[in-house]
């Protein structure tokens, strides 16, 4: 296949959905042709890779579907090579109030799962620990402990 076709697929690609620099150039790479780094500069010139986008939509979709805090998030598009001042932007433009509505009612789940488990404490750990595996601050995951507790 040569630069042309692989040009096209990934305009093709990137057309369906936002992609960042690395996974495109990771795509590119597995086609073994040189420099694929110079695609990768062509499909950002072209507009079809933007990490600003990317990285917003990446961090929207994270905190509202599938209910990861900001450190997950942060963390997730750290390992794609984003940069921190665009890390950053997208996470400003998560709706925290929908973000921890999301954490009571995802904790509240757990919540019902572990209630067979007789200790409080263990229990409360549990719950913290893993509202903390989804990557929320600690304060946030106390708030959302206490709205489940006063209901």
């Amino acid at each position: 296949m040569n630069k042309e076709q692989i040009l096209n697929r990934m305009r093709a690609l990137c057309s369906k959905g936002e992609k960042c620099r690395s996974d495109i150039f990771k795509k590119i790479e597995s086609y073994n042709i040189d420099s694929p780094q110079e695609l990768v500069d062509i499909l950002c010139r072209e507009n079809f890779i933007d990490d600003r986008r990317y990285a917003a939509a990446f961090a929207r979709d994270k905190s509202s579907l599938q209910g990861w805090g900001e450190m997950k998030i942060r963390l997730a598009l750290r390992r794609k090579g984003i940069e921190d001042t665009t890390i950053e932007e997208a996470l400003d433009g998560i709706d925290c109030e929908q973000s921890q509505k999301k954490l009571v009612s995802i904790l509240k789940a757990k919540y019902k799962l572990l209630e067979r488990e007789k200790d409080q404490d263990v229990r409360n750990a549990k719950l913290f620990r893993f509202a903390m595996g989804r990557g929320y601050k600690y304060e946030q995951i106390k708030k959302a402990y206490d709205i489940i507790r006063s209901n």
